[in-house]
This record gives C-alpha cells, sequence and structure tokens, in this order.
C-alpha cells in the first residue's frame, strides 16, 4: 500500500545536503517538502534536526535575563504571575522582585528558573525559521549545517575506534587462540583450521595480541619479538590528544573571550625543498600582523624549544611573557612538546600554547595567508640550505616593511611600533626598509 511517503536512497547525509535543510528550515519549509527535494524519508529529516541541533546561549551581559518559567502562564501570557518579594534583603521594600529595577531576578531569586521556548518540543524542533528570533530573550535552538557535518564526522570517526566485541566474544577467541598459540602453532595454521569459529580478520587477532587482550602475548608469536620494530614517524596521532587536553581551539575562544586586552599570537613552520631540513618558525602577531621568523636546522621539538630559550634569555621572562601571552598553533610533532614551550629552563610559566582544530588551518589564517611574502622570495621547491640567520633577518625586515590596504597604508613594522613594546624591535634587529627599497622578489637573497 502507498502510504504516500517519499521513499529514502538509503545514502547517509552530507554537507550539502544539510546545507539545503538548513534553508529550508530558514524559509519555514515543512520536513515533508525537505524530504521530497532530498529523496529522504520525513523522519529522518526530523531525527538529524533533533540529534545535531545547537543551543546557543544568550550572553551573561545582556541587558536583560531570560524571563524566568515561575513568571509565566500561557492563558495570561503578559500578566507578571510571581508575587516573590524581598529576594534581595530588603524586608522593608513592598515592590515584587519581579518589579524591581535595582536588581535581576536571576541574581537574587532562588526560585529563578530560565524559561524554554514551548515551540522547541514540536517540529520544526528549531528556532531556524521563527518569526520571532529576533526578538527572543529565550535561548535559541539553532540547526547548523556546518555543526551537524562536524558533529557526524565525529561521531563516525569514535564509533570506529577501540575494540569492536562484546566481552563474550572476546572471551571465546581467547579460549580458543590463546592454548594454540602458546604450543607454538601460526595465526595462519590456526585460521586454516578454524576459520569457521573466528570472526575477525588476521590484522585484527595481531592486534589484540599486542594490546594485550588475550593470554597469548607477542613472546608466543613465531616471529614478532625476532623482527625489529619499524621505525614510525616521530609525530603523535591525534587519537592520542593529551598533548590538547584543555588546549584545544574551543577553550583558545574562551580565554581571549575572557582575556580581550592579550596579545595573541599565531605560530607556525615554512618548509624548503623536499628532503632537505633547515626551515623557518614564523609567529604573528593577530594585533598589528608583525611576523617573525626564525631559522631551523630541522623540524624538531628540540629545536622549537632552542628559539623559545632563546627569546626568553634576549627579552626577559617578563617581556616574553607579555608578547608572548598565548600562542595558537597547529598540532604538528614539533609543538606537542607543550610543557618545554610553556615552561622556560628555570620553570617559570612564559606562555600558554592552544592547538587549531585537525585540519583547520584557516583558524590561524593571518599566519598562512601572509606566508605569501615569504613565498614571493623563495618559491616552494626552493632550498633553504644557503639561508643564514642574517639573510633570514633582511628578509623578515622586508615583508614587514610593505604597507598594506589592510592596516590602512601602513606597515606591520610601523603598526607595531605603536601597539607593542619597542624593546622586541631592538632585541632581535627589526628595523624599517625605505618604502621604495622594499624588495620581494628571488633577487633579494640572491
Amino acid at each position: 500500500m502507498n502510504t504516500g511517503r517519499p521513499k529514502g536512497n538509503q545514502k547517509h547525509l552530507d554537507l550539502s545536503a544539510r546545507i539545503i535543510i538548513e534553508q529550508h528550515l530558514n524559509n519555514g519549509d515543512s520536513f515533508r517538502s525537505i524530504a521530497i527535494e532530498l529523496s529522504k524519508d520525513p523522519s529522518t529529516i526530523s531525527k538529524e534536526i533533533r540529534r545535531h541541533s545547537i543551543i546557543r546561549e544568550r550572553s551573561a551581559d545582556a541587558f536583560a535575563p531570560i524571563p524566568c518559567a515561575n513568571n509565566y502562564d500561557s492563558s495570561k501570557p503578559r500578566t507578571n504571575i510571581c508575587n516573590v518579594m524581598h529576594m534581595c534583603g530588603d524586608n522593608e521594600c513592598r515592590r515584587k522582585c519581579v518589579l524591581c529595577r535595582k536588581f535581576r531576578c536571576s541574581d537574587v531569586c532562588k526560585f529563578y528558573k530560565p524559561r524554554e521556548c514551548e515551540k522547541l518540543n514540536k517540529p520544526p524542533y528549531v528556532c531556524n525559521g521563527c518569526s520571532k528570533r529576533t526578538n527572543c530573550m529565550m535561548d535559541k535552538k539553532i540547526y547548523s549545517s556546518k555543526y551537524a557535518q562536524d558533529s557526524y564526522e565525529t561521531l563516525r570517526t569514535t564509533s570506529r575506534e577501540g575494540i569492536n566485541q562484546t566481552p563474550e566474544s572476546i572471551q571465546k577467541l581467547d579460549n580458543l587462540l590463546s592454548p594454540l598459540l602458546k604450543k607454538g602453532q601460526s595465526i595462519a595454521h590456526i585460521y586454516a583450521s578454524h576459520a569457521d569459529e573466528i570472526a575477525c580478520s588476521r590484522r585484527t587477532i595481531y592486534s589484540y595480541i599486542d594490546r594485550g587482550v588475550f593470554q597469548a602475548r607477542n613472546i608466543d608469536l613465531r616471529r614478532k619479538v625476532v623482527y625489529k620494530q619499524r621505525k614510525r614517524k616521530t609525530t603523535t596521532s591525534l587519537k592520542d590528544r593529551s598533548f590538547r587536553k584543555g588546549r584545544g581551539y574551543k577553550e583558545f575562544l574562551e580565554y581571549i573571550a575572557a582575556n580581550k586586552s592579550v596579545y595573541v599570537v599565531e605560530m607556525d613552520t615554512v618548509e624548503g625543498a623536499k628532503g632537505t631540513s633547515p626551515c623557518f618558525l614564523t609567529m604573528f602577531f593577530r594585533n598589528c600582523s608583525l611576523m617573525l621568523m626564525f631559522l631551523l636546522e630541522e623540524q624538531t621539538q628540540k629545536e622549537v624549544t632552542r628559539i623559545f630559550d632563546h627569546l626568553t634569555e634576549l627579552l626577559g621572562i617578563e617581556l616574553f611573557q607579555k608578547l608572548f601571552e598565548v600562542i595558537l598553533t597547529d598540532n604538528g610533532h614539533k609543538f606537542q612538546d607543550r610543557q618545554s614551550l610553556e615552561y622556560s629552563k628555570n620553570d617559570e610559566v612564559r606562555t600558554r600554547i592552544y592547538y587549531c582544530d585537525p585540519n583547520r588551518s584557516d583558524q590561524k589564517g593571518a599566519l598562512e595567508k601572509n606566508h605569501e611574502y615569504i613565498r614571493y622570495v623563495l618559491p616552494k621547491g626552493t632550498s633553504f640550505e644557503k639561508m643564514t640567520d642574517k639573510t633570514t633577518l633582511l628578509l623578515l625586515n622586508h615583508i614587514n616593511s610593505e604597507k598594506r590596504d589592510s592596516l590602512n597604508g601602513h606597515s606591520p613594522y610601523e603598526v607595531s611600533r605603536l601597539l607593542l613594546d619597542n624593546r622586541l624591535h631592538k632585541a632581535l634587529g627589526l628595523a624599517e626598509i625605505p618604502a621604495d627599497e622594499v624588495t620581494l622578489i628571488p633577487a633579494l637573497i640572491k
């Protein structure tokens, strides 16, 4: 029997589909019309919106608090029904607390309970197409295609991590494999005899043994302890996010929101020709677009720490703390030793390191964009083998002396002289190149 409901296409929603959902919600369209365009069942659209919508709380310094749920009656929507008095401690006051102009209910009343919009309990479950959204005083529930896609990808990744077996199936495998392995049998031999009883691949079995899931250990395998372990890259997998704990991009935004006058410095590296070791460590002051550049012998944590220690000695710990209070960088292996970067040789806290989200270089896009000035002089594929500290400083001074539209016709050097402590310029040898002499072509270094 045909129910008239659109049939699903059995495919996962992608970013383009989520953008279409967001656009239709903003227009106030029904789940059914969205489902028809995407060839989905309306229930799929409903689940997607409820699962991936986000609450956008009002700012704490908003001019008025969220209305109290105890002061609302749907039959009398414009009437104050709350009779609570004296919550501020003034027993002589004759006014109801809800009418008081000295204090806000949310600050003094123990009965205060933020009101939630009743419309969110029924389709479309979000505020996207609501006509009262602009002036609404309550927290808003929004469907954002970008947030929905990020949530979906995170869930898809985490759901595939770990051991995809029940404790009972693991125990069954252990009872089968461990005794045979301890007899010296190979995995290939066991699979040939018991393939129907093993519900996973050989690679998975090796992984489980390596993790210590079974009673059998690596030493029980014939060749595991004989072969030398292959050298692995020194990068830490982003699945092991211990170095990012409490220092992700979300925490970075929270910190600068609470400390608005702080200097924010973006940090990255620029590589030379493939297969060569020297590279540049770059730092970029957001408030004035001034870039610093240091020559590294190789891309290692040790080299980056050396530059930090050198800057600390050159500037002094107090000036370093002032200029480099917050540093935002990527998840590269050379920045993952957070302890050595944040603390000086004397164990003094000198900075706070935060990390962009994986594969989100746009979160420090100002520095990424500024790297193009380096490439004007040293195009991609150019080796940095012949670069010295002197030529690096020369290139840096020419880059910082170029006047920019984004700085109203001024150069980063000029603006930095006004916004930064000038001891930085003196210590690092930063100097202004006359406007007509600024050179940003390969001939500068050659």
